[in-house]
């Protein structure tokens, strides 16, 4: 099995390639899921709890919520990659793909796997669905919170807060969901890509300017270039 590579003069990357990567991208984006529950509380308790909020997110507790986060997602990583690597694939196969991930793969199995989809399906589910009903459910509080808040600037300030968020918790589960949350044998090759393609690349390079346009500076700063820009063109 080989797939297409952009480095490189063969433009294919081995077995052992293929498996690193695959291990590896999972790992990343399941400690992603959780990652972003935990920063959905976290805004839980700066907004619905801010007097305890030193409290509650100590620096012991953030420790140890880090630790769990990495070590959930590797461990995932870790069974759905060896379910996947171990599917029998027979002969030479190339795989149309940007890059290797568990539907890709399946896909080219040679035998039945209706067991390994139903195993993967169900770490699927427990890795993207419980964080995002989570997040969904914080979210609900918070908007209880900040319905009760008098003051207008309050308001913008905790929604401004939350947006950033919200925007990457969409960006990133609904492209994720749609393409681990289904049968591979259901795979759409094209469909595949373009979802691989926003929560592997687009939502990732977004994320640093979905989050640093929050700051004022930032805002500041990109509202000269804009301007210069502009009459630069005109002149």
């Amino acid at each position: 099995m080989c797939e297409i590579n952009l480095r490189g003069p063969e433009k294919t990357i081995s077995y052992g390639g293929c498996v690193a990567q695959l291990y590896i991208f999972l790992a990343l984006g399941s400690t992603e899921c959780i990652l972003l529950a935990i920063m959905a509380f976290d805004r839980y308790a700066a907004i619905c709890k801010p007097l305890r909020y030193p409290i509650i997110m100590n620096q012991r507790r953030c420790i140890h919520m880090a630790t769990g986060t990495w070590i959930s997602g590797f461990a995932n990583s870790l069974v759905q990659s060896t379910l996947t690597v171990l599917t029998p694939r027979c002969g030479q196969r190339v795989m149309d793909h940007f890059f290797c991930e568990v539907p890709a793969l399946l896909k080219l199995a040679c035998t039945d796997t209706h067991v390994n989809e139903a195993e993967l399906n169900v770490l699927a589910a427990l890795i993207l669905l419980v964080p995002l009903s989570l997040i969904l459910g914080t979210y609900v509080f918070i908007a209880r919170a900040v319905m009760r808040i008098c003051s207008t600037e309050s308001r913008w300030k905790a929604f401004n807060t939350c947006a950033s968020h919200l925007l990457v918790v969409s960006l990133f589960f609904f492209t994720a969901i749609s393409m681990y949350v289904q049968p591979p044998s259901s795979y759409s090759r094209d469909r595949g890509k373009i979802m691989a393609l926003f929560y592997g690349i687009v939502t990732p390079t977004l994320n640093p300017f979905i989050y640093t346009l929050r700051n004022k500076d930032v805002k500041a700063a990109l509202r000269r270039a804009l301007t210069k820009e502009f009459w630069v063109r005109t002149r």
